[in-house]
């Protein structure tokens, strides 16, 4: 049994809600630090250095030939093990150093497509009521994962869009807060 499989409904439950929480408190409460930041984060490079690295870092865990507290089965790609084992960090200090554009946007869209497994797993045949919230949050990231890691400018033209005008942020925000809660209150009362 794969340790993912191991994490309860309710702590990913509590993980997904404090996350949506403090985030989109954070951006209501200090709204002009949080455009600043989101503004710029496209183009953040020590953001993207750290992202990248936690990204690949964790990819590099699940496939690695030896045992690794995460590591997967990959089935008849198992062969495939001692090629990831060099090629996954030198991608990874390729990616760092040689592609600086939305670097930021990339290696958070390589976290995005970890985080979504786990998140998976833990809803995995579950019967709770309003498990569905789950999954859903997963999907979403794991789709926008692929978009940031592909079309990396496409998050800049969704942040330019959202803080266009403060009343389509605030609501963006409260969406977010609100689902957030939803989150908490399924995993307090079903998971």
């Amino acid at each position: 049994m794969h340790p993912y499989e191991t994490i309860p409904l309710n702590i990913a439950g509590f993980i997904v809600a404090a996350w949506l929480i403090l985030s989109h408190l954070w951006m209501l409460l200090k709204s002009d630090d949080a455009i600043a930041f989101l503004q710029k984060f496209p183009r953040n490079g020590k953001a993207g250095t750290i992202l990248m690295a936690i990204g690949m870092l964790w990819f590099w865990l699940l496939v690695v030939p030896f045992k690794s507290p995460i590591a997967m089965d990959l089935g008849e790609f198992n062969g495939a093990k001692n090629i990831l084992l060099a090629a996954v960090p030198v991608v990874a200090f390729l990616m760092i150093t040689h592609v600086r554009e939305f670097l930021a946007v990339r290696g958070l869209g390589v976290v995005c497509l970890m985080a979504a497994a786990p998140l998976l797993a833990a809803a995995f045949q579950e019967p709770a009521t309003g498990k569905v919230l789950i999954p859903l949050f997963a999907y979403g990231v794991l789709t926008a994962g692929l978009f940031f890691v592909g079309m990396p400018y496409l998050l800049r033209d969704a942040i330019n869009w959202a803080t266009a005008s403060a009343g389509r942020f605030k609501g963006l925000v409260f969406g977010g807060l609100a689902y957030g809660v939803a989150v908490l209150a399924c995993s307090i009362l079903w998971y």
